[in-house]
Protein backbone atom coordinates (compact mmCIF):
# COMPACT_ATOMS: atom_id res chain seq x y z
CA UNK A 1 0.00 0.00 0.00
CA UNK A 2 3.04 2.29 1.02
CA UNK A 3 4.37 1.86 -2.17
CA UNK A 4 1.35 2.86 -3.89
CA UNK A 5 1.02 6.03 -2.29
CA UNK A 6 4.55 7.13 -2.96
CA UNK A 7 4.02 5.96 -6.94
CA UNK A 8 1.29 7.90 -7.21
CA UNK A 9 2.91 11.03 -5.03
CA UNK A 10 5.82 10.58 -7.59
CA UNK A 11 3.26 10.47 -10.38
CA UNK A 12 2.02 13.98 -8.95
CA UNK A 13 5.12 15.27 -8.68
CA UNK A 14 6.21 14.43 -12.73
CA UNK A 15 2.61 15.92 -13.90
CA UNK A 16 3.78 19.29 -11.73
CA UNK A 17 7.30 19.31 -12.96
CA UNK A 18 5.96 18.92 -17.01
CA UNK A 19 2.94 21.28 -16.33
CA UNK A 20 5.79 23.99 -14.89
CA UNK A 21 7.81 23.24 -17.64
CA UNK A 22 5.28 23.96 -20.76
CA UNK A 23 4.57 27.56 -18.58
CA UNK A 24 8.07 28.09 -18.57
CA UNK A 25 8.71 27.45 -22.19
CA UNK A 26 5.33 29.14 -23.62
CA UNK A 27 6.77 32.53 -23.61
CA UNK A 28 9.81 31.57 -25.12
CA UNK A 29 8.25 29.61 -27.87
CA UNK A 30 5.60 32.23 -28.76
CA UNK A 31 8.62 35.11 -29.17
CA UNK A 32 10.23 32.66 -31.21
CA UNK A 33 6.97 31.62 -33.65
CA UNK A 34 5.51 34.99 -33.55
CA UNK A 35 9.05 36.76 -34.93
CA UNK A 36 10.14 33.85 -37.37
CA UNK A 37 8.72 34.92 -40.58
CA UNK A 38 9.27 38.60 -39.99
CA UNK A 39 13.52 38.26 -39.64
CA UNK A 40 15.72 38.70 -42.19
CA UNK A 41 19.17 39.76 -43.54
CA UNK A 42 20.01 42.66 -44.95
CA UNK A 43 20.11 41.76 -48.51
CA UNK A 44 16.12 40.24 -48.26
CA UNK A 45 14.56 42.31 -45.43
CA UNK A 46 11.60 44.46 -47.08
CA UNK A 47 11.90 48.01 -47.50
CA UNK A 48 10.42 50.20 -44.33
CA UNK A 49 10.79 53.88 -43.95
CA UNK A 50 12.48 53.38 -40.12
CA UNK A 51 15.34 51.20 -38.67
CA UNK A 52 15.06 51.22 -34.65
CA UNK A 53 17.89 50.47 -33.20
CA UNK A 54 17.58 49.66 -29.85
CA UNK A 55 20.57 50.57 -27.24
CA UNK A 56 23.04 48.83 -26.02
CA UNK A 57 25.14 50.16 -23.62
CA UNK A 58 28.09 52.48 -23.72
CA UNK A 59 31.99 52.08 -22.82
CA UNK A 60 33.48 54.36 -19.58
CA UNK A 61 34.51 57.04 -22.79
CA UNK A 62 30.74 57.19 -23.45
CA UNK A 63 31.30 55.75 -27.20
CA UNK A 64 29.10 52.93 -27.76
CA UNK A 65 30.00 49.42 -26.83
CA UNK A 66 30.97 47.03 -29.48
CA UNK A 67 27.93 45.11 -29.48
CA UNK A 68 25.89 48.83 -29.70
CA UNK A 69 28.52 49.91 -31.95
CA UNK A 70 27.79 46.54 -34.12
CA UNK A 71 24.12 47.32 -34.54
CA UNK A 72 24.71 50.95 -35.59
CA UNK A 73 26.76 49.30 -38.42
CA UNK A 74 23.76 47.31 -39.30
CA UNK A 75 21.45 50.21 -39.12
CA UNK A 76 24.01 52.57 -41.26
CA UNK A 77 24.26 49.59 -43.87
CA UNK A 78 20.65 49.28 -44.21
CA UNK A 79 20.80 52.76 -45.04
CA UNK A 80 23.45 53.13 -47.71
CA UNK A 81 21.45 49.86 -49.62
CA UNK A 82 18.45 52.18 -49.57
CA UNK A 83 16.12 49.52 -47.00
CA UNK A 84 15.71 52.40 -44.94
CA UNK A 85 15.38 56.24 -44.88
CA UNK A 86 15.26 57.14 -41.60
CA UNK A 87 17.43 55.83 -37.82
CA UNK A 88 15.31 56.13 -34.91
CA UNK A 89 18.34 55.58 -32.19
CA UNK A 90 16.37 54.66 -29.21
CA UNK A 91 18.27 54.21 -25.61
CA UNK A 92 18.51 55.13 -22.13
CA UNK A 93 18.99 58.93 -20.78
CA UNK A 94 17.61 58.78 -17.36
CA UNK A 95 20.65 60.07 -15.95
CA UNK A 96 22.68 63.16 -17.05
CA UNK A 97 25.74 61.52 -17.16
CA UNK A 98 24.38 58.42 -19.53
CA UNK A 99 23.09 59.37 -22.68
CA UNK A 100 22.71 56.40 -24.99
CA UNK A 101 21.01 58.09 -27.94
CA UNK A 102 23.52 61.04 -28.59
CA UNK A 103 26.25 58.78 -28.42
CA UNK A 104 24.34 56.38 -31.18
CA UNK A 105 23.21 59.18 -32.98
CA UNK A 106 26.90 60.72 -33.10
CA UNK A 107 28.38 57.27 -34.34
CA UNK A 108 26.11 57.42 -37.28
CA UNK A 109 26.52 60.79 -38.17
CA UNK A 110 30.36 59.72 -37.81
CA UNK A 111 29.87 56.94 -40.49
CA UNK A 112 28.67 59.26 -42.99
CA UNK A 113 24.74 58.85 -42.49
CA UNK A 114 22.93 62.64 -42.93
CA UNK A 115 22.42 64.35 -39.50
CA UNK A 116 18.92 65.17 -40.36
CA UNK A 117 18.40 61.25 -40.75
CA UNK A 118 18.80 60.11 -37.47
CA UNK A 119 16.18 60.83 -34.70
CA UNK A 120 17.03 60.08 -31.40
CA UNK A 121 14.37 58.90 -28.77
CA UNK A 122 15.97 59.29 -25.36
CA UNK A 123 13.39 57.53 -22.87
CA UNK A 124 13.99 53.58 -24.18
CA UNK A 125 14.41 52.17 -21.25
CA UNK A 126 13.93 48.60 -22.46
CA UNK A 127 12.80 46.68 -25.74
CA UNK A 128 9.36 47.30 -25.36
CA UNK A 129 9.23 51.00 -24.52
CA UNK A 130 11.62 51.65 -27.12
CA UNK A 131 8.68 49.53 -29.52
CA UNK A 132 5.80 51.22 -27.86
CA UNK A 133 7.51 54.42 -28.02
CA UNK A 134 7.88 54.27 -31.81
CA UNK A 135 4.30 53.73 -32.15
CA UNK A 136 2.88 56.17 -29.81
CA UNK A 137 5.41 58.96 -29.79
CA UNK A 138 7.06 58.71 -33.43
CA UNK A 139 3.81 57.61 -34.54
CA UNK A 140 6.20 54.81 -36.72
CA UNK A 141 3.46 52.46 -38.47
CA UNK A 142 6.49 49.94 -40.25
CA UNK A 143 9.84 49.37 -39.39
CA UNK A 144 13.21 47.28 -39.16
CA UNK A 145 13.70 47.24 -36.05
CA UNK A 146 17.67 46.17 -35.42
CA UNK A 147 19.57 44.37 -32.46
CA UNK A 148 21.65 41.36 -31.99
CA UNK A 149 20.77 38.45 -33.43
CA UNK A 150 19.87 36.49 -30.22
CA UNK A 151 17.93 39.30 -29.08
CA UNK A 152 16.17 39.51 -32.52
CA UNK A 153 13.10 37.44 -31.89
CA UNK A 154 11.96 39.16 -28.84
CA UNK A 155 12.49 42.81 -29.86
CA UNK A 156 10.35 41.98 -33.55
CA UNK A 157 8.07 40.22 -31.22
CA UNK A 158 7.63 43.18 -29.13
CA UNK A 159 7.36 45.30 -31.62
CA UNK A 160 4.66 43.63 -33.22
CA UNK A 161 2.82 43.65 -30.09
CA UNK A 162 3.01 47.50 -29.73
CA UNK A 163 0.99 47.26 -32.97
CA UNK A 164 4.18 48.03 -35.67
CA UNK A 165 4.56 46.16 -38.86
CA UNK A 166 7.55 45.30 -37.93
CA UNK A 167 10.83 43.28 -39.43
CA UNK A 168 14.05 42.79 -38.16
CA UNK A 169 17.75 42.26 -39.22
CA UNK A 170 20.05 41.11 -36.71
CA UNK A 171 23.88 41.48 -35.51
CA UNK A 172 25.77 38.46 -35.94
CA UNK A 173 28.15 38.29 -32.45
CA UNK A 174 28.88 34.39 -33.00
CA UNK A 175 32.80 35.41 -32.56
CA UNK A 176 32.33 36.29 -29.52
CA UNK A 177 31.47 33.23 -27.97
CA UNK A 178 31.05 33.18 -23.94
CA UNK A 179 29.17 36.52 -24.50
CA UNK A 180 26.50 35.29 -27.47
CA UNK A 181 25.95 31.92 -25.01
CA UNK A 182 24.99 34.14 -22.09
CA UNK A 183 23.28 36.10 -24.60
CA UNK A 184 20.76 33.21 -26.03
CA UNK A 185 20.64 31.90 -22.22
CA UNK A 186 19.24 35.40 -21.15
CA UNK A 187 17.00 35.54 -23.53
CA UNK A 188 14.86 32.21 -22.57
CA UNK A 189 14.49 33.88 -19.12
CA UNK A 190 13.94 37.31 -20.53
CA UNK A 191 10.76 35.63 -23.08
CA UNK A 192 8.54 35.37 -19.92
CA UNK A 193 8.39 39.18 -19.04
CA UNK A 194 8.25 40.09 -23.09
CA UNK A 195 5.15 37.72 -23.08
CA UNK A 196 3.70 39.69 -19.89
CA UNK A 197 4.27 42.90 -21.58
CA UNK A 198 3.57 42.44 -25.47
CA UNK A 199 0.72 40.00 -25.02
CA UNK A 200 -1.34 40.35 -20.81
CA UNK A 201 -0.70 43.88 -20.06
CA UNK A 202 0.55 45.97 -22.63
CA UNK A 203 2.08 48.82 -20.44
CA UNK A 204 2.48 51.98 -20.99
CA UNK A 205 6.12 53.19 -21.09
CA UNK A 206 7.28 54.54 -18.23
CA UNK A 207 7.86 58.04 -20.00
CA UNK A 208 5.24 58.34 -22.12
CA UNK A 209 5.10 62.61 -23.45
CA UNK A 210 3.70 64.37 -26.28
CA UNK A 211 3.83 63.20 -29.66
CA UNK A 212 7.07 63.71 -31.31
CA UNK A 213 7.63 65.39 -35.29
CA UNK A 214 11.09 64.10 -35.64
CA UNK A 215 10.39 61.05 -37.53
CA UNK A 216 7.47 62.65 -39.82
CA UNK A 217 9.47 65.71 -40.68
CA UNK A 218 12.59 63.39 -41.53
CA UNK A 219 10.29 61.34 -44.15
CA UNK A 220 9.43 64.71 -45.40
CA UNK A 221 12.01 66.22 -46.56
Amino acid sequence: MRSFIRRIRWKRVLVAVGLLAVLAATPWVWVQTSSAAYRHDAADVPDAPVALVLGAGLTRAGTPTPFLAGRLDVAADLYRRGKVEVLLVSGDNSRTEYDEPTAMRTYLIGRGVPADDVVADYAGLDTWDSCTRAKRIFGVERLTVVTQEFHLPRAVALCRSAGIEAFGVGHDTSDRVSTTAYGHFREVFAAGKAMWDGVVTKPDPRFLGPRETGVTSALER
